[in-house]
C-alpha cells in the first residue's frame, strides 16, 4: 500500500483504528474522520496518521465539505460510523430509527458521490455492516431491512461508481470498545459464551476485521460483494 492514501470514517477506535494500523504497517498514508476531537488526535498519535476531521459524517454537508477540501485524489474509504438499532415495534423511537437509516442508507449514497472524482480509479469504498440481523426476530424489525439493504445498496454502487471497487463486509460479534461499552458487565459472559460456541474456538476482533479490508483494498478482481466475517456465528446459535 506503500504511496497510497486511506481514509478511515470511524477511525478513532475499533475496526477503523486496527485498519488504519495495518494500513500504515503496508505503507499508507491515513486520514482519520470521526466525531470525538480528542479521541482522534490521540488515535493519530497511535498510528501516526497524516491528518484528522472531527465531524459527523451523516451530515451531508460536512460530508461534502471534507472531500472537495481533500488536497490530493485518495485510494481507499472505509466506513466503520454507525450501529444497528433494536427496539419492538411497540417501542421504536422513529427519531432514533430515522438516524439509523441516516447512518446506514442515506449516509453511504452521500459518500459516495462526494467520493466521485476523489478515489482513484484503482480505488475501493469499502462499508461495515452486520449478519446479527439476518435471522427475524422481534426487535429485530429496522436492523433486519438494513441488514437486507446494504449488499443491494453495494452492488448498485459498484456499478455506478466503476471502475472504483465497491464491498460490503458483514462482520457478527467484534471484540471492539464499543462492544465493552454496550454490554458492560455482561462482555466476559458473552466472550466465554462465543468461545464455547463458535466453530473457530475464539472471539473475532478488530485485527481480524482490519486484515479482511485491507485485503479488499488491495485485492483489485473485488467488488460489488458482501464478505462475512463472523467466525461460524451464523451456523450456531448464540
Amino acid at each position: 500500500m506503500s504511496g497510497q492514501t486511506v481514509v478511515l470514517i470511524g477511525g478513532s477506535s475499533g475496526i477503523g483504528l486496527e485498519t488504519a494500523r495495518q494500513a500504515r504497517a503496508g505503507g499508507a498514508d491515513v486520514v482519520l474522520v470521526g466525531r470525538d476531537p480528542d479521541r482522534l488526535q490521540r488515535a493519530a498519535a497511535d498510528v501516526g496518521a497524516t491528518a484528522t476531521a472531527a465531524f459527523d459524517a451523516s451530515d451531508p454537508d460536512r460530508l461534502d465539505a471534507f472531500f472537495d477540501g481533500l488536497p490530493a485524489p485518495i485510494d481507499h474509504v472505509l466506513v466503520t460510523a454507525g450501529g444497528a438499532y433494536y427496539a419492538p415495534l411497540a417501542e421504536l423511537d422513529f427519531a432514533e430509527a430515522r438516524r439509523n437509516v441516516d447512518e446506514h442508507l442515506w449516509m453511504p449514497l452521500h459518500l459516495a458521490r462526494a467520493a466521485i472524482g476523489r478515489v482513484r480509479p484503482t480505488g475501493t469504498l469499502l462499508f461495515v455492516g452486520g449478519t446479527g440481523a439476518r435471522r427475524p426476530g422481534p426487535g429485530l424489525t429496522l436492523a433486519s431491512t438494513m441488514t437486507v439493504a446494504l449488499p443491494a445498496l453495494i452492488a448498485s454502487l459498484a456499478l455506478e461508481l466503476a471502475p472504483v471497487r465497491v464491498n460490503l463486509i458483514a462482520a457478527g460479534f467484534v471484540d471492539t470498545p464499543l462492544s465493552a461499552r454496550l454490554l458492560g458487565d455482561d462482555l466476559e459472559r458473552r466472550r466465554e459464551q462465543l468461545r464455547a460456541a463458535l466453530p473457530i474456538g475464539r472471539v473475532v476482533g478488530p485485527a481480524d476485521v482490519a486484515a479482511l479490508a485491507v485485503h479488499l483494498m488491495t485485492n483489485t478482481a473485488l467488488t460489488g460483494a458482501t464478505y462475512d466475517i463472523d467466525g461460524g456465528q451464523q451456523l450456531v446459535r448464540t
